[in-house]
């Protein structure tokens, strides 16, 4: 029998408090079916028996006490809500707990914006981790040791997991019961609550807003002529000569402030309004490739796929109505 202890931390979503109890009762539901004993022991646990979510809208009654679970076998912190600061030092008081039971052999896994109470407890220095994409910015800014995965939907490392952002966390979810039990029953859980168990990025639903939370004048500067002109082609050099530094200086200055080299920011901006049009208008492939200052199909399509997941047909035909209604 797993012991699975689900954090109930206070300022947390309470769908992704359900949805690892849901998932892990059903699990034991259909081993139940087969003839099997039940593989998981699955309970709520906090710093209080009843804890209040959404500003007392919900209340969420746990099943034990922290302080009364000595061991359990994997630990899941739900995502968090609000204002992220503030919701890590309203559970603060948890953190000894969770690092204590990692010590003691537990996994931990942190669901979408849990992935801030879970770097709070130290756990992830040096090591990666998957949280919601309109969030990594700041999560950056808090926990600079931690190396966040741009777009992942699952990380896992050292006993240590993590999903993207929202309903990401399902295809964590999976991954541990495919761990646990095996491939046939992943399966049938993604089947059973609609899941696509191969989805393994961000990319496509990612919106990206350029770093601009930084006080470096010349680099926003160039940000926002990157942005006003994206049908432009433009190298690095003209950039760096633009704004009167050197490309190295450049180059470093704008990673230093963006978290993206000017390559990466190029690409991301230009991908971004491609994108918009996709979802907006009736232009074709070549004629939104040309509107954002790509000339070569190839190029286009090798980073619209890198950055999105998608090619720009598929991400087209996602999301316009009117493509899909041709």
């Amino acid at each position: 029998m797993k012991n699975v202890a689900i954090l109930v931390p206070e300022n947390s979503v309470m769908q992704a408090i359900a949805d690892p109890q849901y998932c892990f009762s059903a699990v034991n539901g259909f081993l139940t079916m087969m003839g099997h004993k039940p593989l998981f022991n699955v309970q709520l646990v906090g710093l209080t028996k009843e804890v209040s979510l959404n500003a007392g809208m919900y209340k969420v009654h746990t099943d034990k006490l922290l302080k009364d679970v000595k061991k359990t076998d994997l630990v899941f912190i739900p995502a968090l809500f609000g204002n992220m600061q503030q919701a890590v030092a309203s559970n603060k008081k948890a953190i000894p707990w969770i690092v204590e039971q990692y010590d003691k052999g537990a996994e931990v896994a942190s669901l979408c914006l849990g992935a801030f109470l879970l770097a709070s407890t130290g756990l992830l220095h040096q090591k990666k981790c998957s949280t919601h994409w309109g969030f990594l910015n700041e999560f950056r800014e808090m926990y600079p040791d931690v190396d966040v995965q741009d777009g992942s939907i699952v990380t896992e490392e050292n006993r240590i997991y993590s999903s993207g952002g929202a309903n990401s966390y399902w295809n964590l979810l999976l991954h541990l019961v495919e761990k646990y039990t095996n491939r046939e029953m992943a399966i049938l859980i993604s089947k059973y609550f609609a899941i696509d168990i191969e989805r393994n990025s961000q990319g496509a639903f990612a919106m990206f807003k350029g770093q601009k939370n930084h006080s470096d004048k010349e680099v926003l500067e160039a940000q926002e002529f990157i942005e006003n002109n994206i049908h432009e082609r433009m190298t690095i050099d003209e950039l760096a000569q633009k704004f009167a530094m050197g490309r190295r200086t450049f180059e470093r200055r704008f990673k230093q402030a963006t978290n993206n080299s000017v390559l990466e920011y190029i690409q991301r901006v230009k991908i971004e309004a491609a994108k918009r049009s996709f979802e907006n208008s009736r232009k074709n492939i070549n004629e939104v490739m040309f509107d954002v200052g790509y000339t070569d199909t190839k190029a286009f399509r090798t980073t619209f796929k890198k950055i999105t997941g998608l090619t720009p047909v598929e991400y087209r035909n996602k999301y316009n109505k009117m493509a899909r209604e041709k």
